[in-house]
């Protein structure tokens, strides 16, 4: 879905083991300048830690079929985008 819309998305499982630790995938987004899209609460809790970090979309709904996930996240995606690119580190969406 967001390769749709213009985006250079990649799951977990693109990059690595569906079980890699929560740093590597910190450190892979980092080094590849990507954005973590997670419903993990950790990723926002490395931040407080402060250092280099990339920026994280924390998606805060309970859980959901993928395909509503999908349908109410979509039509956030021009607003998320405008927020990172307006320099927020995190952007949690409830």
């Amino acid at each position: 879905m967001l390769s749709a819309h213009g985006h250079h998305a990649e799951h977990v499982t693109d990059i690595g083991p569906a079980d890699a630790p929560d740093r590597e995938l910190w450190r892979y987004a980092f080094e590849h300048n990507a954005v973590l899209v997670t419903k993990d609460e950790d990723f926002p809790s490395m931040l407080v830690l402060g250092g280099e970090a990339p920026a994280i979309v924390w998606i805060r709904v309970g859980n959901t079929r993928r395909r509503a996930l999908i349908e109410w996240f979509e039509p956030l995606i021009d607003s998320v985008v405008e927020m990172i690119e307006s320099g927020n580190d995190l952007v949690e969406l409830r």
